[in-house]
């Protein structure tokens, strides 16, 4: 019985050995690769369909569609502010925190985003079904060192 910490680890390694990307993945099963990515580490669940999409594009055993399309456990170790409005950040953090990682690097190399040399910005943008507010972050791409 395979587990979503199983499935991401064949995951990573068919990206790897392939040489894919998290957006070519995503986009060969049509969807967003914030969301894909996500789901493939664990911390979302892919529609039914998009899950045997992805595992047939990957070649991962069927088992791997049956787990990429179940509810993911969501718990988060260390413990968090009750104000609802912070709690939902960390709560996004836990959710896309690994996916943004992933992104970043995958976009950037070997490094982070600073939040030294960085800006922001909020907005509340008029949408059909209710308003929503935008967050805007960027920060100077660092990246780590070798020696």
């Amino acid at each position: 019985m395979l587990s979503k910490s199983d499935v991401t680890e064949m995951i990573y390694e068919k990206k790897r050995t392939a040489g894919l990307s998290w957006a070519s993945i995503a986009e060969d099963i049509g969807m967003s690769e914030v969301f894909v990515t996500s789901a493939c580490l664990g911390m979302n669940s892919l529609p039914k369909d998009k899950a045997e999409a992805l595992t047939r594009n990957l070649g991962l055993p069927q088992e791997a569609a049956i787990v990429l399309a179940e509810f993911p456990n969501k718990t988060f170790s260390q413990t968090v502010p009750t104000d609802p409005c912070i709690y939902r950040f960390y709560e996004i953090i836990g959710v896309y925190g690994q996916t943004l990682k992933e992104l970043i690097q995958e976009k950037g190399g070997d490094g982070i985003m600073s939040a030294i040399d960085f800006d922001m910005s909020v907005d509340k943008v008029p949408y059909e079904k209710g308003d929503r507010i935008e967050i805007k972050m960027t920060g100077k791409f660092l990246s780590y060192n070798a020696w």
